[in-house]
């Protein structure tokens, strides 16, 4: 018994590349937001870095309020979106999402992120991409443009957090930074068309002039989103209604 068990540890030793293999998780993702997407039935949490939620509101260079957390998604899905992605996955976190390390072409998804300004190193969990928020931060690139709280503060609505960026913040810059794109209020005037997703789960959007414009409730929890632009909500794989 103890032969054959040796006899076999070297045909064992040649599985060992793929079962490590099988670990990573490849395919052409379903972006959710700058850090988080969706390959197949697996939720993924890009790791090491935090970007802003999809209704996370910032301020420009010219104190203007707009949604980062969704510009963060949408350059995301403009830069590798449609491509096929390789993810390293590294644990499980407490949600069930798969934490990754993720690359395109070679490219570090992540490094890529936080580079362009749209997310933040992970300090919490990683330093891996310290060096490269100090080169967004020194280019005022993404988010660094104007003024923005950390993703990990926003989620806890800490009134005391401190404000990020280039920009001098206004004295208000609290109360504009820690309100939602996605609530009832536009979070600019020039940011009045309404995103909403139907019973089938497609992404419509509703102009001013819509018949249907007045009855769409903008709320956190309907999946709601506020737009500045058609090229905007086309950009983040919505239509336009119909009627």
């Amino acid at each position: 018994m103890r032969m054959k068990f040796l006899l076999a540890i070297p045909w064992l030793l040649t599985l060992l590349p793929a079962i490590a293999a099988a670990a990573d998780i490849t395919g052409i993702p379903k972006i959710r937001e700058g850090d988080q997407i969706q390959i197949g039935n697996s939720k993924i949490r890009l790791g090491g870095i935090d970007a802003p939620a999809v209704d996370q509101l910032c301020l420009n260079n010219t104190g203007e309020r707009w949604t980062c957390g969704a510009a963060a998604r949408d350059e995301l899905i403009k830069h590798v979106g449609n491509k096929s992605w390789t993810c390293h996955v590294a644990q499980t976190d407490r949600r069930g999402r798969q934490v990754s390390r993720c690359e395109v072409d070679g490219e570090d998804i992540q490094k890529w992120m936080v580079k362009s300004g749209w997310a933040l190193s992970y300090v919490r969990f990683s330093h891996d991409y310290d060096a490269d928020e100090k080169a967004a931060r020194d280019a005022k690139a993404g988010m660094w443009q104007g003024a923005f709280i950390a993703p990990w503060d926003w989620r806890v609505r800490n009134k005391k957090t401190s404000i990020l960026g280039a920009a001098k913040a206004p004295d208000n810059a609290n109360t504009i930074l820690l309100a939602s794109a996605s609530g009832s209020v536009a979070p600019s005037p020039d940011c009045t068309i309404k995103g909403n997703v139907n019973r089938s789960g497609e992404c419509i959007f509703h102009q001013p002039t819509s018949r249907w414009y007045a009855k769409i409730e903008m709320k956190i929890s309907k999946g709601t989103r506020w737009f500045c632009s058609v090229d905007e909500a086309e950009a983040a794989g919505c239509r336009e209604t119909k009627r």
